[in-house]
């Protein structure tokens, strides 16, 4: 195991490692930029360094701070989360080139998977369903217009790279596909700094499912079920919830062996997330492969008991699962709803700024993983997320009934934040009938006058 790592993050995520970290004997170093230089979880790391000013490519992307950093403070390995770097495979060659165990895949799965066009072939050559979509990427409007022709519209436009939701652009005709094919192009290109794009079939009201998996180095892969994402503004996640209401028992194990079968063809190991959408019909189809932990990871541990951080470390460290597929079990109901920093009336416009009164909720069946509290201002340049409120029950109702309970207690005085929304949500009938899919919120929550429904 290691002795020493550094957290290559901040917020809640850098949090979450470092107590994951600790619980198995690990010390810890933390890296925070000036606008977090007050942020209570560093004086939980055993040493802290800091990396460059707010802006997250001064400090959090900046890859040659962050390894001065690992070497000044001697770790083992660097852990990056999610967001910034942690789907960075020229950051995880380089962590190799030092000596230094990146905690996540190899950079050659990274980057092979990072590329939706390759990670696309990869799920066909592992006889999984992908939606009908161009050959490879596209190499002008030109081409854009004759595969949408062919495919027939609506077709999504995305981009190879990056995630996110960004560079993702609907086309329902000729009109809008020149539009949306310069403004993915750019979008992407700004983001990613690769305006590769690839075009899809558009799947109409699909819910939104994906996969975890957990693989060590040693060929053990294993799948711990699925969570429910559908409930998502601009390809973007709001709530998600584990097991998925749409998937029946045979549909969740065909699912499973998908997900296990692009990470075979991918030589995964560490934990990843295997993205599908599920149509009307139940024909679900590849996405994409997150080559990362996820935000909402918290989900899964609380319906498999299973500490996912914890695992990443020791896949890493070179262990080998001690658990397998028949081990694993989802107990109960678990539903995460992500607290963010923005007003839903508005558009979802950031809303940073200092809290003024902060009380979180508790009780049985409630879990808060956050960074935030009384006194603690929302930096503007970063991810806009609070933390993540989470119920775990026996079964759906009880835990949407818990989970609006905990809601109704929040206290969060300064920001605007999306608890209205969520309370709003699942309060909803198609959410309570499990009717809902990815349009869901923009039907019925956004562009809305300010306190309508």
């Amino acid at each position: 195991m290691f002795r020493r790592v550094l957290v290559a993050n901040r917020g809640e995520i850098a949090l979450r490692i470092i107590r994951a970290a600790r619980e198995l004997g690990i010390e810890t170093v933390a890296v925070y930029s000036q606008a977090d230089a007050d942020a209570i979880y560093l004086q939980m790391a055993d040493d802290a360094i800091c990396i460059g000013p707010g802006p997250g490519a001064q400090s959090y992307l900046n890859i040659p701070s962050i390894i001065s950093a690992a070497e000044i403070a001697d770790v083992d390995a660097i852990v990056p989360g999610y967001g910034f770097l942690a789907e960075n495979a020229h950051f995880a060659e380089v962590c190799r080139s030092c000596n230094i165990q990146f905690v996540g895949p190899d950079p050659e799965t990274i980057a092979s998977l990072g590329d939706k066009a390759r990670a696309r072939e990869m799920a066909v050559a592992a006889g999984v369903p992908v939606v009908p979509g161009s050959e490879g990427l596209i190499r002008d409007e030109d081409q854009a217009m004759s595969v949408a022709r062919k495919l027939g519209y609506p077709v999504m436009i995305k981009a190879a790279a990056g995630g996110g939701g960004r560079g993702m652009r609907v086309a329902r005709n000729d009109a809008s596909l020149l539009s949306g094919f310069h403004a993915a192009r750019a979008e992407a290109e700004a983001a990613f700094k690769d305006g590769s794009l690839y075009l899809e079939k558009f799947i109409e009201n699909p819910r939104h499912v994906e996969i975890q998996i957990l693989g060590d180095k040693h060929g053990n892969l294993v799948h711990l079920f699925e969570r429910d994402c559908s409930v998502q503004r601009r390809h973007q996640k709001v709530i998600e919830e584990s097991p998925s209401p749409s998937l029946t028992p045979k549909l969740r194990e065909r699912m499973g062996k998908s997900a296990l079968a692009i990470a075979r063809q991918a030589k995964y190991h560490n934990a990843g997330t295997v993205e599908f959408l599920l149509d009307k019909n139940g024909n679900y189809y590849f996405i994409e492969v997150n080559a990362r932990i996820q935000v909402e990871h918290s989900v899964t541990e609380l319906v498999t008991g299973v500490d996912l951080i914890q695992q990443q470390l020791r896949i890493a460290a070179g262990e080998r699962l001690d658990f397998k597929q028949d081990d694993l079990r989802q107990v109960g109901h678990a539903i995460e709803c992500r607290i963010n920093a923005e007003d839903p009336d508005r558009d979802f416009q950031p809303s940073p700024g200092k809290i003024e009164r902060f009380f979180a909720p508790g009780g049985p069946g409630i879990r808060w993983d956050s960074h935030a509290h009384a006194g603690y201002r929302i930096p503007p340049f970063y991810d806009s997320m609070i933390g993540k409120l989470m119920a775990h029950r026996g079964n759906r109702s009880a835990a949407i009934r818990t989970m609006l309970r905990a809601l109704g207690e929040f206290v969060i005085e300064g920001p605007r934040t999306t608890i209205p929304l969520h309370q709003k949500v699942l309060g909803h009938p198609d959410f309570l009938g499990a009717e809902h899919d990815t349009g869901f919120v923009e039907r019925y929550f956004m562009n809305r006058p300010r306190g309508g429904a």
